[in-house]
């Protein structure tokens, strides 16, 4: 059997709004309530699936989404648009910037509870300059 990664919860002070968030950001729509969940369908088959907790349980975790160079273009719009701040690294030393690893494109910004996200167009370790 190959393992495959299905779904992951992610922790939010209210999971609509982090849901949508995300997903107006990357393009997509946030699904319908579900249990405790909103799910959010990538198209790889993984769903992240944002569940309301207290806000001193929530642990700020880093996503990274795989994109093609089109959909970055559309993707770095609309973060340029609603006005969030980005930066070209994961630590936040070259804000207002993107990077180009691997030959590609990247981007990182916040999530409304502080989530690390980040938007890419070639995996890392893929190569190019």
């Amino acid at each position: 059997m190959a393992v495959q990664l299905n779904h992951t919860i992610v922790h939010a002070r209210d999971k609509r709004e982090s849901a949508e968030f995300l997903a107006h950001i990357l393009g997509l729509e946030a699904g319908a309530e579900w249990g405790p969940f909103i799910p959010l369908d990538l198209s790889n088959g993984v769903t992240l699936d944002f569940a309301t907790v207290p806000a001193e349980s929530i642990v700020t975790q880093h996503y990274a989404f795989l994109v093609t160079e089109e959909e970055f273009d559309a993707i770095f719009q609309r973060i340029e648009d609603a006005g969030i701040t980005y930066w070209a690294d994961p630590h936040g030393k070259q804000p207002g910037e993107i990077n180009h690893n691997d030959g590609g494109r990247g981007v990182y910004f916040r999530d409304p509870v502080d989530h690390g996200m980040e938007v890419i167009t070639r995996p890392y370790g893929s190569g190019g300059s």
